[in-house]
């Protein structure tokens, strides 16, 4: 499924893989692209998978004219060896029925490579908080048993919340409880399969709304980032853009949006 740049396979044995899920407002994807372009990652291969819609652009994270016609596609990975880290970018949907044999392929992938641990970043939709979620942090996560052994206290030390339990069928009122992410894509089938495979890994999700999610994904790496220290912690500021300042916002995120609306129209 991988396909390095390069003739050999890069060594990824101990790195951590940061991977986003195909979820409501597209946060994960936007907070890969912001860790990729601070970081300024160098690709080092790619995907080659049916369970992609196929797709192909110009370098998202070109910095100048040279390297702006590089091509792009559904499914890339970057790399960061001198903090040992590993990013996947996925930037198409699933073609149905396509996405659990993904999850099974990629964790695959994971263990031959060997990689430390998987950090899937992700959303949720805001609209299905119960009234406890209302009142608290919009942030969540959830741990696999085999990484709560490794991270369990660091994470007491952030004051984080767990994802809470909810009725699986929240219709029924005496129906079992159990982790439910609506609008999180495939957050929960590769948390599930890891589970199963005593993979490493820990989900971090925002609950958001469709719209400008761009607000969302800033405070999507500075929730990783009080964790994993990616880039310097801000100093103490009651300026809010002080913060999302220091992230490098990609060249491609000019068109986000669109390309504006023709002058022809006034």
């Amino acid at each position: 499924m991988f396909v390095p740049c390069g003739e050999l396979a890069p060594d990824l044995a101990g790195f951590t893989l940061l991977m986003p899920a195909v979820s409501v407002g597209n946060v994960g994807q936007l907070a890969i692209d912001l860790i990729i372009s601070t970081l300024n990652m160098s690709k080092i291969g790619y995907f080659y998978t049916d369970c992609l819609v196929p797709m192909v652009g110009n370098n998202p994270y070109a910095t100048a004219e040279g390297n702006s016609t590089e091509l792009s596609i559904n499914a890339e990975v970057y790399s960061l060896p001198s903090r040992k880290l590993v990013a996947l970018q996925l930037r198409s949907i699933f073609i149905k029925y396509k996405s659990k044999p993904f999850c099974e392929k990629l964790l695959s992938w994971v263990k031959s490579s060997s990689c430390a641990r998987v950090i899937v970043l992700s959303s949720s939709h805001s609209y299905q908080r119960n009234d406890l979620q209302l009142r608290s942090t919009p942030f969540r996560y959830l741990l696999t048993p085999s990484m709560q052994k490794s991270v369990q206290n660091k994470i007491k030390s952030l004051n984080w919340q767990e994802m809470e339990k909810s009725r699986c069928i929240p219709e029924i009122d005496d129906s079992e409880f159990c982790i439910r992410i609506p609008g999180g894509g495939i957050t929960k089938a590769l948390y599930d399969e890891s589970c199963s495979k005593e993979i490493q890994m820990a989900v971090l999700l925002k609950f958001v709304s469709e719209g400008d999610n761009v607000p969302d994904a800033l405070g999507l790496v500075e929730y990783l980032n009080e964790w994993l220290q990616i880039i310097k912690p801000p100093l103490q500021s009651d300026d809010p853009s002080a913060a999302t300042s220091r992230w490098k916002i990609p060249s491609s995120w000019r068109l986000l949006f669109g390309s504006g609306l023709p002058p022809a129209l006034f």
